[in-house]
């Protein structure tokens, strides 16, 4: 018989909440070694929540979140920033501030009162930046970046912490179509070369289904589908959890699942015309 592997995180009877308003009650899910995970779902259903609590910056009220096997709790803090990264959904950006120094902080867990810098820190963070498009960047006061530059450090900030477990909220936020590819492609590819498990929350339903092994769909702190991008992107599914109609075809790129919205205000053929009677 063959033994089920140890999930890299795991929530067992967890409760989550902020003082009274419980967001989760008795959840058990598990996160699987090697894949990458997208939680999915309208706002405010808990996919932050969740993700916060798997990262150590939310106590459960009740249950426990393993990591490795071991209770987050019970874990110290050093040991776990070496094995696990998290980019928060909106993280603050200290002041006066180079780019590089910022994605340098990164390999602090690496660092210790006996052992400082090295040359392979050094590469690492070069490594970093070049992988986020911000070598040019790279002397620039971080608080002058824009959106999508800022978001982009912060993702070169987790590459550079060389964690094993990866938990991204939100990670294509401020980015154009472009770089949003850009960075899941980045992702997958930290998945495939380096056997990172990642967690992400995404909205983009069609580069959840591209991009993932798995994708979790909550609704109101239930799970309410868990499996394959094919078997949670169903119309059916899509209708519980996030109030939509849509169709679901394959991608004619990828094969992976493509959700098109249904709208009753437009016909099969419809297209949307000037209107030429207009005065300017």
């Amino acid at each position: 018989m063959n033994e089920q592997r140890m999930p890299t995180l795991e929530a067992r009877g967890v409760t989550l909440a902020y003082e009274r308003n419980v967001i989760f009650e008795n959840l058990d899910l598990r996160i699987e070694e090697g894949e990458v995970t997208t939680l999915i779902g309208a706002n405010g259903c808990g996919k932050s929540t969740l993700l916060k609590a798997f990262g150590r910056l939310l106590s459960a009220a009740s249950g426990d979140v393993l990591f490795e096997g071991r209770s987050v709790r019970e874990t110290p803090t050093r040991e776990v920033a070496k094995r696990l990264a998290i980019l928060p959904q909106k993280p603050v950006t200290p002041s006066a501030t180079s780019v590089r120094d910022l994605v340098a902080r990164g390999r602090h867990p690496h660092q210790s009162l006996w052992q400082a810098w090295t040359a392979k820190d050094s590469a690492i963070v070069d490594a970093a930046l070049t992988a986020t498009g911000l070598d040019h960047l790279a002397d620039r006061d971080a608080g002058s970046l824009s959106g999508g530059q800022l978001q982009r450090a912060w993702i070169a900030l987790v590459l550079a912490q060389e964690a094993p477990t990866i938990l991204l909220d939100e990670p294509t936020t401020f980015l154009d179509l472009t770089h949003q590819i850009d960075v899941l492609r980045l992702v997958a590819q930290i998945n495939r070369d380096r056997g990172a498990t990642v967690v992400m929350v995404l909205h983009d339903l069609t580069l959840a289904a591209r991009y993932s092994h798995r994708l979790v769909a909550i609704k109101d702190g239930m799970v309410v589908a868990d499996g394959t991008p094919w078997e949670v992107l169903t119309p059916g599914i899509l209708r519980e959890a996030f109030d939509l109609e849509a169709l679901v075809i394959s991608d004619p790129h990828t094969g992976s699942p493509l959700v098109v919205p249904l709208d009753p205000t437009f016909a099969h053929t419809a297209q949307l015309e000037p209107h030429h009677d207009v005065e300017f």
